[in-house]
C-alpha cells in the first residue's frame, strides 16, 4: 500500500468520518492515470496565465500601503500591465524558460482554477536580488487553492491561498496567505524553535487562527545547490496535499480551509500563483494532470 493510500485513509477517518473512508478506499484501487494525461502550462506567450504586480517595496515596508512623497497611497500596478518585464520567457536548448525578475512583488496567476491534481515543474535561482530582500535568502513560492482578489495579505500582493514555499534552504515549507489554514504532520514549535514537518507525527493545525503559528518547516532540506534545476511536485486530492522536492515528500497536509466570519470553510480548489518576491528565479516544464484518485508513483521517499 502506498504512502498516499495510508495517509488518505488515516486522515479521512479522523476528519470526515468512517462513512467516507470506504468510498476513498474503493477509489484508490484503480490504475494510476497515464503520462499522456499531463497538460503543459507554460508557453512562450504565457497564454494560460494572467500577471499581477503590486509594488516595488522598500526595506521600510511595514504592511501599510506605500505612499508617494505627498502622502497619497500609491495604487498597485495591477493586472496584465507588466511594462517592467518582471515575467518574460525565452528559449534554451529547445525549452521554454520562464524568468521572474523579482523586481516588483507580484504573481503569475493561472487563468483556470484546479481541483484534484498533480502539478510538477522545475525551478532554479538567478543572481539578482532586490529590496526588501537584498540581504536575505532568495525567495519565491507556489501558491495553490488561490481564491478571491490579490492584495489581501501582509504584502498586499497575493490571493488567499496555501503556500508551497520556494526559497533558498526552505523548499517545501508551508505558509498561509491571508486567512488560510491547514493541518500538517509535524512537531509543534517550542518557544523560538520552529515547528518542523515529520511523517511520524500527528496532524497539527497551522495558519490563521491556530495555536501553532503560521510557518512550518519542511521535514528536510532536499534542495539542490544553486544553479541546478530542482523538481518540485504538488499533489492535491480532496482536502489533502503533499509537498515533494526532488523526489522527497517533505510535507504532508490535510484539512485545507480558510476562516470567514469566524467559521472554517473548506479550501479545496483554486488558481495557481507563481510569486515574484524580490529575487530572480527561473521555471520550466510546468505541467499538470487531473486526478480521480491518489496516484501510486514509484521513486518518492520520505528521506529515510
Amino acid at each position: 500500500m502506498s504512502i498516499f493510500q495510508k495517509l488518505s485513509r488515516f486522515s479521512t477517518a479522523i476528519y470526515h468520518g468512517l462513512g467516507l473512508l470506504a468510498v476513498l478506499e474503493t477509489s484508490c484501487t484503480h490504475t494510476t492515470p497515464g503520462i499522456s494525461d499531463w497538460q503543459p502550462l507554460l508557453d512562450s506567450d504565457l497564454s494560460q496565465w494572467d500577471c499581477y504586480l503590486s509594488y516595488r517595496l522598500s526595506p521600510r515596508y511595514d504592511g501599510d500601503p506605500p505612499c508617494d512623497s505627498s502622502g497619497r497611497v500609491i495604487p498597485p500596478v495591477g493586472f496584465n500591465a507588466d511594462s517592467f518585464c518582471v515575467f518574460t520567457t525565452h528559449q534554451e536548448a529547445g525549452e521554454t524558460i520562464l524568468r521572474i525578475s523579482g523586481e516588483y512583488y507580484g504573481a503569475l496567476i493561472s487563468k483556470k482554477p484546479y481541483y484534484n491534481y498533480h502539478l510538477r515543474f522545475q525551478v532554479k535561482w538567478g543572481e539578482q536580488k532586490w529590496d526588501p530582500r537584498k540581504e536575505k535568502s532568495r525567495d519565491s513560492g507556489l501558491l495553490y487553492h488561490s481564491i478571491g482578489e490579490p492584495g489581501v495579505e501582509y504584502w498586499r500582493t497575493w490571493m488567499l491561498s496555501q503556500e508551497f514555499q520556494v526559497m533558498e534552504g526552505h523548499m517545501g515549507d508551508y505558509w498561509p496567505q491571508a486567512r488560510s489554514a491547514t493541518d500538517i504532520r509535524a512537531f509543534a514549535r517550542e518557544g523560538t524553535i520552529n515547528a518542523i514537518a515529520d511523517h511520524n507525527q500527528p496532524f497539527l493545525p497551522f495558519g490563521y487562527g491556530t495555536q501553532n503559528g503560521f510557518h512550518c518547516l519542511r521535514s528536510q532540506n532536499a534542495e539542490l545547490p544553486n544553479g541546478r534545476w530542482n523538481t518540485l511536485e504538488l499533489i492535491c486530492f480532496d482536502d489533502m496535499a503533499f509537498h515533494i522536492v526532488n523526489g522527497v515528500v517533505v510535507m504532508e497536509l490535510c484539512r485545507s480551509r480558510y476562516i470567514q466570519n469566524g467559521n472554517e470553510v473548506p479550501l479545496l480548489r483554486g488558481k495557481l500563483q507563481l510569486q515574484s518576491e524580490a529575487a530572480e528565479v527561473f521555471y520550466k516544464n510546468i505541467e499538470i494532470r487531473p486526478l480521480d484518485r491518489l496516484p501510486e508513483l514509484p521513486g518518492w521517499s520520505r528521506g529515510e
